[in-house]
């Protein structure tokens, strides 16, 4: 089954007093382009994230969220009431010495100062917290993986309805096929007997025109347009990572089915072609979602 490219996972654990979020969000990409946000705490294991990231999704435009949740009294950041003291002491001392005025706002002053507000972190992160950071990760992007999947199943039988169009499209040509050319001899014999007005080798034309007609049958592209659409389908059922190669495909089923519009000759059968082309189209968009 194919996958899509798009896709949401989220999960959340709590290691003691935290609560640690993970968030990934995927969208379409031709290769893997991730941006991560990650806590303080765990960026050091970023490039272990990236590559767990990049093993299981494989190509996407990929964004990452990792953050943590407090209780809001211990997230405060608190003000260092030793250093603002050292600072209240210093600034009127200098005013005495200096003869300078006091301040008229002492806390506006004070808490001016560098490093007052400073929160100071000394957690170091543990291998147990590491462990619950990384099994909350796989959980998220396993939701992810499940999401692409249940889009790829949508795409697949959006797929599998406008492939069934396009062959449609193509059996209604056929009655039009023998009809052109009775239409193209009748043509050309009517204008030979009104423009020349006179007998012509009958023999010759009839070489003429199969020669002609050669050059207009369309037989090599109907065979190859459904060999065409048959490998989109067993390219489906292969399982993900088959955007590439199915995007090919529907290059390949549109050079065959222009070529048969431009050999048409036939109103009826250049507004069948007009109609696989839209089919066609509408597979070309959605196959840019597919991983």
């Amino acid at each position: 089954m194919i996958q899509s490219m798009t896709g949401y996972g989220k999960a959340t654990t709590t290691f003691g007093d935290k609560k640690i979020n993970v968030e990934i969000k995927s969208l379409n990409s031709k290769a893997m382009d991730l941006s991560a946000r990650i806590a303080p705490l765990y960026r050091e294991k970023e490039m272990e994230i990236r590559n767990m990231i990049a093993q299981a999704l494989e190509r996407g435009k990929v964004d990452l969220y990792i953050w943590i949740e407090k209780d809001t009294a211990e997230a405060a950041t608190p003000i260092n009431v030793a250093l603002v003291e050292n600072y209240y002491n210093q600034i009127k001392t200098i005013a005495e010495n200096c003869r300078i005025p006091l301040p008229q706002d002492w806390f506006a002053t004070l808490l001016r100062m560098p490093d007052v507000l400073t929160k100071v972190e000394t957690q170091e992160l543990q291998d147990e917290e590491w462990a619950a950071v990384k099994k909350t990760i796989e959980e998220a992007i396993q939701h992810l993986v499940d999401f692409r999947k249940q889009e790829g199943a949508a795409l697949e039988r959006k797929f599998t309805e406008k492939l069934d169009n396009i062959e449609r499209l193509l059996k209604s040509i056929e009655p039009y096929e023998k009809e052109r050319v009775t239409k193209i001899k009748d043509k050309i014999t009517d204008a030979l007997e009104r423009v020349l007005n006179t007998d012509y080798d009958k023999n010759r034309l009839e070489q003429e025109l199969i020669y002609y007609i050669e050059k207009l049958d369309i037989n090599e592209e109907k065979q190859r347009l459904a060999n065409h659409l048959k490998y989109f389908r067993e390219t489906m059922s292969n399982g993900h990572g088959q955007g590439k190669k199915l995007g090919f495909i529907a290059q390949e089923m549109g050079r065959e089915i222009n070529t048969t519009g431009s050999k048409s000759n036939h109103a009826e059968m250049q507004n069948i072609v007009v109609q696989m082309k839209d089919e066609l189209e509408q597979i070309k968009e959605q196959v840019l979602n597919v991983m």
